[in-house]
């Protein structure tokens, strides 16, 4: 595997490990700016923006295609929550979803630092093919 490639694998695992501990929580004084709930808007929102751009990394090395794909993830799960939470199963709120777009912008934010801060390391001249 490439240095890309387990980029990829490792914002992905990542992704899983922040999906592994998601609990649903309520806000307990109502709508609070910063609450549990919140907390975990942010976390889960980056979570799943890192490992769209993993995942996309693993398929192209054209960085727009991964920050969009990390996007349209992060996004796509907060906007999805948010829907269903405004069709009844849940309360809707846009504090929610502005936490979710925090979160996502971290999650891309720390995926292309990553990637820009493994793709700048020099090879390591043990292994470089002769």
């Amino acid at each position: 595997m490439t240095r890309r490639r387990w980029v990829g694998v490792g914002l992905w695992s990542v992704w899983v490990t922040g999906l592994g501990g998601a609990a649903r929580a309520h806000a307990a004084d109502g709508d609070a700016w910063f609450g549990r709930d919140k907390t975990l808007h942010f976390s889960l929102s980056a979570a799943i923006s890192a490992g769209g751009y993993g995942v996309a990394s693993v398929a192209t090395d054209d960085a727009r295609w991964r920050y969009l794909t990390g996007a349209a993830a992060g996004l796509g799960a907060g906007a999805g929550k948010e829907a269903l939470d405004a069709a009844g199963f849940g309360d809707a709120s846009w504090r929610d979803f502005t936490w979710d777009v925090i979160g996502t912008a971290t999650g891309l934010a720390l995926s292309g630092l990553v990637d820009w801060l493994w793709l700048r390391t020099p090879p390591d001249p043990a292994h470089r093919a002769r």
